[in-house]
Parts: C-alpha cells; sequence; structure tokens
C-alpha cells in the first residue's frame, strides 16, 4: 500500500472513522476547490452514487453569485437534501474528507440538516 502523506492521510483517517459508525447508512461526501463545492450521496455497499449536486449545476449556476461562497455551499446543501430525499434515504453519515468541519463545509451541512436529513 502506498504510504499517505498530508491530506491523504486526514483523509484516510476521516474515511475510517466514518466507516466504523456507518451501520449501512450512506454517506454524503463533501468536496470543496477554490471556485466550487460539491455534494454527493453514496452508497458504499452498492458502490453507486443516489444523488449528487455541485455549485456547477445549471439550476443553480444563474442564481449563485459564486460557487466558492456559504451561500453557495448553503443551496446545495439544500439541493442534495431534496434529491437524497427523492431517492429515499433519510439518514446518512457525513463524510467530510480531508476538510475541516467549518466554513463552506459546515454551512453546507447545516443546510442539509435543515433540508430533512439526519446525521
Amino acid at each position: 500500500m502506498a504510504k499517505l502523506i498530508g491530506n491523504g492521510r486526514r483523509r484516510a483517517r476521516v474515511r475510517r472513522s466514518i466507516k466504523a459508525v456507518a451501520y449501512g447508512r450512506p454517506r454524503l461526501s463533501v468536496h470543496r476547490t477554490g471556485r466550487h463545492i460539491y455534494a454527493q450521496v453514496i452508497d458504499d455497499t452498492a458502490g453507486a452514487t443516489l444523488a449528487a449536486a455541485s455549485s456547477l449545476d445549471k439550476s443553480l449556476r444563474e442564481d449563485l453569485k459564486s460557487g466558492a461562497d456559504k451561500d453557495a455551499a448553503a443551496a446545495i446543501g439544500k439541493l442534495i437534501a431534496e434529491r437524497a430525499l427523492a431517492a429515499g434515504v433519510t439518514k446518512v453519515v457525513f463524510d467530510r474528507g480531508q476538510f475541516l468541519y467549518h466554513g463552506r463545509v459546515k454551512a453546507l451541512a447545516d443546510a442539509a440538516r435543515e433540508g430533512g436529513l439526519d446525521f
């Protein structure tokens, strides 16, 4: 196995702790870049993505001032919650990946909770 360094080590540590407490629940995975934010609800047992949303979606692109602020993250959180509920998912485990639970990641999580996801 390749040696993990830097953020890869943090990502692996977070993923390992998530899988320990998931109990078969899908995970809400978040990825952010300097310009955009992405969210997916992933079923690891089936290896399938159940729902996805990003600041690149056409429905949101015109409404957002930027894809890299807290307002965009909140909009993505609401959208991913809506799409997950439509797919029949209510309980998830939150996977922040290598990113700290702060700022845009926290805004997305709070909006997803308000949208009806339980984690």
